[in-house]
């Protein structure tokens, strides 16, 4: 029973970690890269719609991106998700079929912005981690009566040891990103 709950945890605890590094990646450096595009939505036909579904998205430079829509009635709403998403700072250009996007070089203040904000995502993620071994503490206690007491505080150590390696490893990602935007 403690084996099944541990289990659980960790693969949840796994999966936060995942989403946190999707979360990273979506925040721009030097180079323009088309995850950074993945999770914008776009109000197509009254539903919003990740980009990803709605066109491919290519790299063919250090910073453009290309964006040809499937549908190209799509186009404009496209366009104007692109224009209304906040930290981008990207311009982009409609030439009937394609719309090119040209993400400007940072600046120094522009960084250190980014920085916050991947601290603010790797401190979510943490808190992540913390809620699910709270739920699995909770879950271990509840079988105070069912099981020994060797087998829980076994569990809680367990509990505790994949706690600590999966917020290590998002402190570990976060240094990388950190690294990374701050590269000149």
């Amino acid at each position: 029973m403690i084996a099944e709950v541990l289990s659980d945890a960790k693969d949840r605890m796994s999966k936060a970690v995942e989403v946190a590094k999707e979360d990273f990646a979506t925040i721009r450096t030097g180079r323009a890269n088309p995850a950074l595009f993945q999770k914008i939505l776009v109000d197509y036909y009254g539903t919003p719609t990740p980009l990803a579904q709605l066109a491919s998205l290519q790299n063919p430079e250090a910073r453009t991106i290309l964006i040809t829509p499937y549908d190209k009635g799509a186009l404009k709403d496209i366009e104007q998700s692109l224009r209304d998403t906040p930290n981008l700072g990207a311009t982009p250009s409609n030439d009937g079929t394609i719309i090119r996007v040209a993400l400007p070089e940072l600046t120094e203040d522009r960084r250190k912005e980014y920085v916050k904000i991947v601290k603010a995502k790797a401190e979510d993620a943490r808190v992540s981690v913390r809620n699910i071994r709270r739920k699995a503490k909770d879950d271990i206690d509840a079988l105070k009566g069912e099981v020994g007491d060797d087998d829980l505080s076994r569990g809680e150590k367990e509990l505790e040891a994949a706690t600590k390696a999966h917020i290590d490893q998002i402190d570990e990602s976060l240094k990388r990103k950190e690294a990374e935007l701050l590269e000149v």
